[in-house]
């Protein structure tokens, strides 16, 4: 898609929908999130799935979880979606999603990790912009007060966005589309309808609880698939507990020979701060 929609800001007094498209909730860390949305003022709505368990590791069946997201892009009420969780799942819904009609609502969408999987989707068949960011009930209790006004900001301003403090691999201009997220789930969609674009785009990647070699095979995949070659540059985000020095090899082998922008060590993913990042947004550098 040529153009992509920025969907409508959130105002104080909207209502949001919180809704689980992935692994099951603690109601605890739920409850505390739901209060952080309510004191950004706003008025919440907890989707069923939310507080529902299936095979012990996802939140509710996949007609729940598929209905309850339907439900919030559908509801004109409901002004933005903020994914309870992550873990996994969110795939699952893919085949089933009714993407037309979710084009014809878009709406600020924010989450990571598992919602990977459905950021793409929805760049690829529904051309809105989403956001990469902070889940209700996996690190909305305990933000940290630079990730919420990130959040704040993206949600709210549409203020320019930062990857935070980041070291340069390779240096140069690039203009492209932000996409990306999590490596894992990036690279179990490849050989889909769902599998990442990044012609002309500028590749995010972050991922957590990763070994060096699998990190190097998850990228190697990538690069057999030509995924890597198409991009206009990369942006690595946080892939604790690995270092860049335990990934020197695999960046020395995939990524620096194509002498294309590459950052290292973007506050994005599995961390603290967790920088809020618009998915689909054309940027002008990095």
């Amino acid at each position: 898609m040529n153009m992509m929609i920025e969907p409508n800001l959130l105002q104080p007094g909207d209502t949001v929908a919180v809704t689980a498209a992935s692994g099951i909730c603690d109601r605890g860390k739920l409850a505390a999130g739901v209060e952080v949305l309510k004191n950004l003022g706003l008025n919440v709505q907890v989707m069923e799935s939310c507080n529902a368990r299936h095979d012990n590791y996802l939140a509710g069946d996949v007609q729940l979880r598929l209905q309850n997201l339907h439900d919030a892009f559908a509801d004109t009420n409901v002004k933005g979606i903020f994914m309870a969780r992550g873990g996994y799942g969110a795939a699952q819904l893919l085949p089933f999603i009714n993407f037309s009609m979710v084009a014809k609502n878009p709406k600020i969408f924010v989450g990571f990790s598992d919602v990977t999987a459905l950021h793409i989707a929805f760049g690829k068949f529904c051309g809105f912009v989403t956001f990469h960011g902070p889940m209700v009930a996996s690190c909305f209790g305990g933000l940290d007060a630079v990730s919420l006004e990130s959040l704040r900001n993206a949600v709210f301003a549409n203020e320019n966005f930062s990857f935070g403090k980041v070291e340069t691999l390779f240096p140069g201009h690039v203009r492209g589309r932000l996409v990306g997220g999590n490596l894992t789930v990036i690279a179990s969609l490849l050989g889909t309808a769902y599998e990442i674009e990044t012609a002309g785009h500028v590749l995010f990647l972050e991922d957590i609880g990763e070994e060096p070699y699998r990190v190097d095979r998850l990228l190697l995949q990538l690069k057999l698939a030509g995924k890597l070659r198409d991009a206009a540059g990369f942006v690595f985000g946080d892939f604790s507990p690995c270092t860049l020095d335990e990934l020197r090899t695999a960046l020395d082998e995939y990524i620096l020979p194509l002498k294309k922008p590459t950052i290292w060590g973007a506050q994005c993913g599995h961390c603290k701060p967790n920088l809020t990042l618009p998915l689909g947004r054309k940027l002008e550098n990095i």
